[in-house]
C-alpha cells in the first residue's frame, strides 16, 4: 500500500507525541540478502522525511547494502520478489510492488508483504521496532539488533508460511505460492480488519487464521491487535534486516 494502516499510523504517532523521537543521532540498518534469489528491497519514510536510498534498489543473493536513517526515522521495509525492469527503471514485481518502478520514491509495498517497522530514537531515547505480517507475508525475514541497550531482541518471521499458507489465503504464480495473505487482506471482514464494530482489542481477539501466522512467528505482528508480544524496544542500536535467514 502506498499509506501505513490506521493502525500503524497511531503507533508511530503515539511516538512522536510522547518524544521518543525528538533528538540527533544516526542508525545502520544492514540490508542482507541471504536467499538463493534476488530481492528488490522497498523503504518507505512515514513521517514525512526524505526516503532513504530512493525507496528501492536490487539486492543479489549474498549482497548487503548500509543504509543510514537520520534522528527521529519512522518507516518500514520490505522485499519485493519476482520483479523484472529494464534499464530505466520500469517494471513490475509479483510480490511488493510498489507502483511498477525499481526505486519506490515514496510508494509502499502492495499487500500481501513482510514489513520491518522502526522509529528511531536518540539521546537514550527507545528505538520501536516489529516485523508485520498484518499485511500478509512474502518472504522470510530477520531483524537483529547491533549494539544497543535495554531488552534489544532479535525478531522477525523466519518461517516459510508460504509453504503453509491455507489455500483461501494464497497468492499464487502459476503452481507456485509466492505470498500469503492475511485474512483482512483477503476477506475484508471487519471482524478481520479490526474495524468498526470490532475496532478495539476487546473486540478483535486472534482469529484461526491470525494464529497461523503467530505459531509460525511468535515474535511477529499477527493481527492488528497483537501488540503485547509483537512491538519492542532498543536504545542506541544497528540493525541487520535480513532476507532467508539462516
Amino acid at each position: 500500500m502506498a499509506i501505513f494502516s490506521g493502525l500503524h499510523l497511531l503507533f508511530f504517532s503515539f511516538i512522536i507525541t510522547t518524544g521518543a523521537v525528538s533528538v540527533v543521532s544516526g542508525t545502520v540498518f544492514t540490508i542482507q540478502n541471504s536467499c538463493g534469489f534476488t530481492v528488490w528491497p522497498g523503504i518507505l519514510t512515514g513521517n514525512g522525511g526524505a526516503q532513504l536510498n530512493d525507496g528501492g534498489f536490487t539486492l543479489n543473493p549474498g549482497a548487503s547494502v548500509d543504509v543510514t536513517a537520520p534522528a527521529g526515522w519512522s518507516g518500514r521495509i520490505w522485499g519485493r520478489t519476482g520483479c523484472n525492469f529494464d534499464g530505466s527503471g520500469a517494471g513490475r514485481c509479483l510480490t511488493g510492488d510498489c507502483g511498477n518502478k525499481l526505486r519506490c520514491g515514496g510508494a509502499g509495498g502492495v499487500p500481501p508483504v513482510t514489513l520491518a517497522e522502526f522509529t528511531i530514537g536518540n539521546g537514550g531515547a527507545k528505538d520501536f521496532y516489529d516485523v508485520s505480517l498484518v499485511d500478509g507475508y512474502n518472504v522470510q525475514m530477520g531483524v537483529t539488533t547491533r549494539g544497543g541497550s535495554g531488552d534489544c531482541q532479535n525478531i522477525g518471521c523466519v518461517a516459510d508460511l508460504n509453504g503453509r499458507c491455507p489455500n483461501e489465503l494464497r497468492v499464487m504464480d502459476g503452481a507456485n505460492v509466492v505470498a500469503c495473505k492475511s485474512a483482512c487482506e483477503a476477506f475484508r471482514k471487519p471482524e478481520y480488519c479490526c474495524t468498526g464494530a470490532f475496532d478495539t482489542p476487546a473486540t478483535c481477539p486472534p482469529t484461526d487464521y491470525s494464529r497461523i501466522f503467530k505459531g509460525a512467528c511468535p515474535k511477529a505482528y499477527s493481527y492488528a491487535y497483537d501488540d503485547a508480544s509483537s512491538t519492542f524496544t532498543c536504545a542506541n542500536a544497528n540493525y541487520s534486516i535480513v532476507f532467508c535467514p539462516r
